[in-house]
């Protein structure tokens, strides 16, 4: 990538806890955002800015992913990610510290099982969010194949 880019996201608030989050890159896609109800005057149901930030490493490496397998020759049938981000005050600071991503892959055979455990490391290693922020990020996949099932942690 030779140059920088750029991504406007605009946020309007609306009372209490409660804002919108808008892009003019993304007409239309307004998303509603909130304290979550475990801070004071939180507001369950809506998507908070830890949500947003599991939601931003979980998309990036599914991203990442799929380039690697893509550029490997790794076909994907089927691709899902359970995450979670464990928020945690250390000396009186507030910080996401794990996101713990859970992806399970099913390829059209076992040909390329031997090839997951390099593409699911490399996809750790090359995902821009995850290398953005200062959060272990782990990895425990699953990947199934016809018959065979394994369990790769990264």
């Amino acid at each position: 990538m030779e140059q920088a880019h750029y991504y406007t996201v605009n946020l309007t608030w609306e009372q209490d806890r409660i804002g919108w989050l808008s892009s003019p890159e993304l007409p239309e896609k307004d998303l509603q955002v909130a304290t979550p109800p475990q801070f004071p005057k939180g507001v369950a149901g809506i998507w908070s800015p830890e949500h947003l930030l599991v939601a931003s490493v979980s998309s990036c490496y599914m991203a990442t992913f799929m380039a690697i397998a893509e550029a490997s020759k790794v076909p994907v049938v089927q691709f899902g990610i359970e995450a979670a981000g464990k928020l945690e005050q250390t000396d009186g600071v507030m910080w996401i510290s794990e996101i713990e991503l859970v992806p399970t892959i099913i390829l059209p055979n076992d040909d390329n099982l031997p090839k997951m455990e390099r593409i699911l490391a490399k996809s750790k290693e090359k995902c821009f969010v995850s290398n953005s922020l200062k959060t272990n990020v782990i990895v425990r996949a699953t990947v199934q194949a016809q018959a065979a099932t394994g369990v790769v942690t990264v």
